[in-house]
C-alpha cells in the first residue's frame, strides 16, 4: 500500500499517550515495549482464534485493511475481513445478520427512511441497542483533474454549484472570482458521484445543504441527487478524475492522494483552508455527541467558520452490537476493536492519509469498547 505521511499531531492521536493494556489473555502476542507503566506505548493484541466478517464504508477500506493486517502479524490464528461495499450495504448486511459488525460514514438512522429506523431495526437484530463507535476520521477532499491549476479555492455556494449542474466550465465567472491569478481553461467540468449508497455522499450533502442551503436544493442522504457521472465506491470516483481531463469529486482524501488528484482549498468565509491533519483537527474537536451513553454518534459543524478549520469531514463508525448474542463473537469483535483503537494502529492509518479523532473522543471509544458483552 502507499505511504503517505501526515504531519503528527500528539493533540489529536486517537489515544494520545494513553495505552491500551491487553485484557490477560493466554493468547496475547507481545512485541518490544516502547515504555512502561500506564503511559507505554500500545504493543500487544488481545487475540482470538477464528474469523471476523465486516462491511460497510469504503472510506474506511484502506485504513481497515492496514489495521487488519497489523491485527494478523500480531495474532496469527485471527483472520478479519472487511467488504468495501459502501455504508448503506454495510448497515443493510449488519441488520440481516451476515456480518458481524459494519462500517459506517453515518451513524445509524434515528427517524424512519423508506419504512425502517436503522437503529431500531439494528436493537432487534442484536438483541440489544447498537452503538455507533468513532473509529477513524477521513476528510473528504473535492479533488479534481485540472491542468496547469495546481491551486484552486471553492466556497460552499460555488461547489454546489459545480455538483448541481449549474456552473459547467473551469472558466466561470464564479470560479475566477475566487481565485484571482489562477489561469483557468474553458475546459468542460465534469462531476462524478458515488453510485451506491454512501456515507462519503451523505456527509458531503451535508456540507452543501449546511453550508450554501440557497445552492443545495437537495436533502442530505446516502444517495446521490446532484448531477454528474456516477461510478462504484470511492476508488471508482477517484479513478474516473484521475482519467478524466477537468473532472471533479468528492472522495476521501487518501483516495485523491493516491491518484495523484489536485485538492481544492474550502472557503466557508474566514479565509480559504488547505486541507491537512491540523485543519481537520479544528474542525473534528467541534463535534458534538448526539448518542447516549456509549453510542457515540457526533455531529459535526459542517457550517462552521472556526479560521483554519477544514469543515468536510466525515467520521467512519465501527457499528456493533452492545450485547451480543454469541458471547464468543462479542469477544473477538472487542479484542480486535481494542487494537484498532490502539496508539500503534492510529499511527499507521495516519501515515495512509487519515486524521485521527480528538483525545477527548477517543477516551469515549475505549470507554465503549471495554463495555461491549
Amino acid at each position: 500500500m502507499k505511504i503517505q505521511r501526515l504531519g503528527a499531531m500528539a493533540s489529536l492521536a486517537l489515544v494520545g499517550s494513553i495505552a491500551l493494556a491487553g485484557c490477560g489473555s493466554d493468547n496475547t502476542s507481545d512485541t518490544t515495549d516502547s515504555g512502561s507503566g500506564d503511559n507505554a506505548s500500545s504493543a500487544s493484541a488481545d487475540c482470538f482464534e477464528g474469523t471476523l466478517n465486516a462491511e460497510g464504508s469504503s472510506a474506511q477500506k484502506n485504513a481497515f485493511e492496514e489495521v487488519a493486517a497489523g491485527y494478523k502479524a500480531k495474532c496469527s490464528g485471527a483472520q478479519v475481513n472487511y467488504n468495501p461495499s459502501g455504508s448503506g450495504a454495510g448497515i443493510k448486511q449488519f441488520i440481516a445478520g451476515q456480518v458481524d459488525f459494519a462500517g459506517s460514514d453515518s451513524a445509524l438512522k434515528t427517524e424512519p427512511k423508506d419504512g425502517v429506523v436503522e437503529a431500531e431495526a439494528a436493537a432487534k437484530a442484536c438483541g440489544s441497542p447498537a452503538w455507533n463507535l468513532p473509529m477513524v476520521t477521513g476528510p473528504i477532499a473535492i479533488a479534481y483533474n485540472l491542468e496547469g491549476v495546481d491551486k484552486l479555492v471553492l466556497t460552499p455556494a460555488v461547489a454546489a454549484d459545480i455538483f448541481s449542474g449549474k456552473i459547467t466550465t473551469w472558466n466561470d465567472p464564479k470560479i475566477a472570482a475566487i481565485n484571482e491569478g489562477v489561469e483557468l481553461p474553458a475546459t468542460p467540468i465534469k462531476p462524478f458521484f458515488r453510485s451506491d449508497e454512501s456515507g462519503t455522499t451523505e456527509n458531503f450533502t451535508k456540507y452543501l445543504k449546511a453550508a450554501a442551503p440557497e445552492n443545495w436544493a437537495g436533502e442530505p442522504a446516502k444517495s446521490w441527487t446532484g448531477k454528474g457521472e456516477g461510478k462504484a465506491k470511492s476508488a471508482g470516483v477517484a479513478e474516473g478524475v484521475k482519467s478524466t481531463p477537468g473532472g471533479i469529486t468528492y472522495v476521501e482524501w487518501s483516495y485523491a492522494k493516491d491518484n495523484d488528484l489536485g485538492v481544492a482549498q474550502v472557503d466557508n468565509g474566514a479565509g480559504a483552508v488547505e486541507l491537512n491533519s491540523e485543519s481537520v483537527g479544528k474542525a473534528v474537536a467541534t463535534a458534538e455527541q448526539t448518542g447516549t451513553g456509549n453510542d457515540l454518534a457526533l455531529k459535526l459543524d459542517y457550517a462552521t467558520k472556526e479560521p483554519g478549520a477544514y469543515p468536510i469531514n466525515l467520521v467512519t463508525y465501527e457499528i456493533v452490537c452492545s450485547k451480543g448474542k454469541d458471547a464468543e463473537k462479542q469477544k473477538n469483535i472487542k479484542a480486535f476493536l481494542k487494537y484498532f483503537a490502539s496508539e500503534e494502529a492510529q499511527k499507521t492509518i495516519e501515515e495512509i492519509g487519515y486524521a485521527p479523532l480528538p483525545a477527548e473522543v477517543e477516551k469515549k471509544v475505549q470507554t465503549a469498547i471495554d463495555a461491549i458483552s
